[in-house]
């Protein structure tokens, strides 16, 4: 998900999706333990987006901050 889709979702669909997105990091890591991991590219693309949202929720906390 590009930042700017990340944007335009209120705050608490933010944290649902990044509750989700470390959900799915877990579980590709248990995946990778256990050698049934398909795509390990997927793990980078899930940390990224991790990133992104915690990105977009410290703007808008700063953002409140500083009025």
């Amino acid at each position: 998900m590009k930042a700017n889709d990340i944007r335009n979702l209120t705050t608490a669909e933010v944290e649902q999706n990044m509750k989700t997105l470390k959900e799915e990091l877990f579980n590709l890591r248990f995946q990778l333990a256990t050698g049934q991991l398909e795509n390990p590219a997927r793990i980078r693309e899930v940390r990224k987006s991790i990133a992104r949202a915690k990105t977009v929720l410290r703007e808008r906390e700063l953002k409140i901050q500083n009025g």
